[in-house]
């Protein structure tokens, strides 16, 4: 296990220090902010209410109640139970880091940021993907590049984004697939 946190660490001076861009310093930190991405949440309702008429409300009630499920998962149940401090708590690790972000003082595995987004993207993946396939590959790197941010400024090791994408993905598939089950009775439905 110590050969496993500390490969954890390694990767995360990497990512934190030697391989930091100005632009990234400044794109990154309002990149993984919730309310940056506030425009696509609502284009995302609104595209879902327009092409979906009379399914378009269920939808909606089963992202709400997948990521209710998704943020408590990991933030209240996990992290408290795991207990990882974040890398600014980890003092040979917090001396030669660069946070770009306050140092929270909740836990640090999984990310939640990780499990969320992953949660959501993989449900749509898994949904709105089966009629629009080329919307796939962008779900999967704006979940990966909000995962990656929140190493790069800080707040989380390399394996809690990992971990928590992990998490987010296996949500996502399964609310999908119970979404699916339910819901998509015929090609034309969601």
């Amino acid at each position: 296990m110590d050969t496993i946190i500390q490969f954890d660490e390694y990767l995360f001076s990497l990512i934190n220090g030697q391989w930091r861009l100005d632009f990234l310093d400044h794109l990154l930190p309002i990149w993984r902010h919730k309310l940056f991405w506030l425009p696509l949440y609502v284009f995302l309702i609104w595209f879902i209410i327009i092409n979906f008429k009379s399914k378009a409300l269920s939808f909606i009630v089963a992202i709400i109640i997948l990521m209710t499920v998704s943020d408590t998962l990991s933030s209240k149940i996990l992290k408290k139970t795991i207990k990882r401090p974040r890398p600014c708590k980890v003092e040979h690790v917090a001396e030669n880091m660069n946070l770009l972000k306050g140092c929270s003082s909740s836990y640090s595995m999984p990310s939640s940021h990780a499990v969320n987004h992953f949660t959501i993207a993989f449900f749509l993946i898994g949904t709105l993907g089966m009629l629009f396939g080329w919307i796939k590959i962008p779900l999967f790197l704006w979940a990966s590049s909000i995962a990656y941010a929140q190493v790069y400024i800080g707040v989380h090791f390399p394996i809690d984004v990992l971990v928590g994408s992990a998490i987010g993905c296996f949500l996502g598939v399964s609310g999908a697939y119970l979404y699916n089950l339910r819901w998509c009775l015929n090609e034309n439905a969601i």
